[in-house]
């Protein structure tokens, strides 16, 4: 048996520990928070010409030298199979293209091309402005607090993930 495996079944469910854990709601708004981020987020994104993924490329590469595939994917959260789809996609819009660095003939780098720099310095701060209406009255001391909740969250797991 895989450690995961045992570890599954060293925990004992209830049907208490299933519906009634006080987590769950957390977890749940958590969820719906995202979903309804993302749903805002993409809303916007669509009307800018782009898809969400095709946005998260192009904000993440600009203002940068470019970056290799796999650095790209770890940033964006994209699989690299996905990612090499919307690579070329973004590549036939002229507005990305691959470099193959100097001395790694197996790999490239995206970067983006001027006119994906011209893109880039139009929809990134359309969308942040776009994004900073949801924030308006939340004072820097709630998103500070939010902020560090979800980074102890996030940690939490990331701890987990380690055993």
């Amino acid at each position: 048996m895989t450690g995961e495996s045992t570890m599954l079944l060293s925990y004992t469910a209830t049907p208490k520990a299933t519906t009634q854990e006080p987590f769950l709601a957390v977890l749940r708004e958590l969820a719906q928070a995202y979903h309804a981020f993302s749903a805002y987020s993409a809303a916007h994104v669509r009307q800018l010409g782009l898809t969400p993924a095709q946005f998260d490329v192009i904000a993440t590469l600009g203002n940068t030298q470019g970056m290799p595939l796999t650095q790209l994917a770890k940033k964006t959260l994209i699989t690299k199979g996905t990612l090499t789809g919307i690579i070329d996609r973004l590549d036939e819009k002229g507005l990305v293209r691959r470099e193959v660095p100097v001395g790694d003939r197996r790999s490239f780098c995206a970067v983006l091309t001027p006119e994906g720099e011209v893109l880039f310095s139009r929809v990134f701060p359309a969308h942040i402005a776009y994004l900073s209406r949801v924030f308006a009255d939340a004072g820097e001391g709630d998103l500070e607090q939010v902020r560090r909740t979800l980074r102890g969250l996030r940690g939490r797991f990331q701890e987990q993930t380690k055993i």
